[in-house]
């Protein structure tokens, strides 16, 4: 409890800081978001009325109470850009609560292949003692590694979209529509998401096992008669997995925090493509939370991967 304890505190702390930075950042990007909201249709009355109406006439401290008050009420605010109609603003927590959806139902498709591919292609490649298949499978991932996320979706969309035919670019489906054609979309997205990261880990997992495989414990239990599966799967990929925890932990902040580049490719009304167009637009309320969400996944799944590492190796449960 006293290890946990001390997480949540340096969770809140970080919150805390990052509210901070955000909220000073943008007051001090130059540019009047009333002016940009009124466009042609600005007048000084109509300005001062809507500056009021935003709370943007109060000093900045104040107006910086006022939001991180409401964020801890649950209020977070309205979007500068979006509406639901002509004279009422779209409140943040809709706004995000329609896009989180998409981008967490990504990572965990996502994520799936890459454990689903990574752990026993990582496991194969260092059992093997095929020279060929290990070169093959060193070119495989160094070229999986080196493809930039924006053309290896293009890559996609046009060999399994245009050429096989298997899903329609921009055929993009709801899931409040179909929840099975939503994921059945969902799935070329996540491909081009985890190639790199399935290169990636199986590449620090066989690394990972190789040295563990040279350690004296391992000698040990082969002079004991232990037989190579047992050996592998009974001891060595146990130890092994540990900084690959910390590996898989850093893609998943990354992938749940939004997949920006794959988001814009294959039109994916999910967080990454909200930030991107929210910041062209200042809509700074919608951005200051999406920063503290990224932040707080971020942190979240270390935190999970401290626990995880209990459970793998209890003998950390002591230090």
């Amino acid at each position: 409890m006293r290890y946990l304890g001390k997480k949540f505190i340096t969770l809140i702390i970080t919150l805390f800081m990052v509210s901070v930075a955000a909220f000073v950042a943008f007051q001090i990007i130059p540019g009047d978001v009333v002016t940009s909201i009124l466009g042609t249709e600005a007048t000084p009355e109509r300005e001062e009325q809507l500056r009021a109406e935003l709370g943007l006439d109060q000093p900045p401290a104040k107006r910086y109470v006022n939001w991180i008050t409401d964020v801890l009420r649950g209020d977070l605010g309205v979007s500068y850009r979006y509406s639901k109609n002509m004279n009422e603003m779209m409140p943040v927590t809709e706004l995000i609560g329609d896009k989180l959806p998409v981008t967490l139902c990504l990572a965990a498709v996502s994520l799936f292949l890459i454990i689903l591919v990574s752990i026993p292609l990582g496991v194969l490649w260092a059992r093997s003692r095929n020279r060929i298949l290990d070169a093959a499978l060193s070119v495989a991932t160094q070229v999986s590694m080196a493809i930039p996320s924006f053309f290896l979706g293009i890559l996609v969309t046009y060999l399994l979209g245009i050429c096989l035919k298997l899903f329609t670019p921009g055929g993009y489906v709801s899931y409040r529509e179909s929840f099975w054609g939503f994921l059945g979309y969902l799935l070329f997205p996540a491909v081009s998401v985890a190639i790199p990261k399935i290169a990636m880990t199986a590449r620090f997992l066989r690394n990972s096992l190789l040295t563990e495989m040279g350690s004296d414990y391992v000698r040990t239990a082969y002079s004991k008669g232990c037989s190579d599966k047992r050996v592998m799967y009974g001891h060595v990929l146990r130890n092994a997995m540990m900084p690959v925890v910390t590996f898989l932990g850093m893609i998943i902040a990354e992938i749940v925090a939004g997949s920006i580049v794959v988001e814009q490719v294959f039109g994916l009304p999910g967080v990454g493509r909200l930030l991107i167009s929210s910041i062209s637009t200042r809509d700074f309320p919608v951005v200051e939370i999406l920063i503290l969400y990224i932040t707080f996944v971020v942190i979240f799944v270390y935190f999970l991967v401290d626990v995880l590492y209990r459970v793998i190796d209890p003998r950390i449960s002591g230090r």
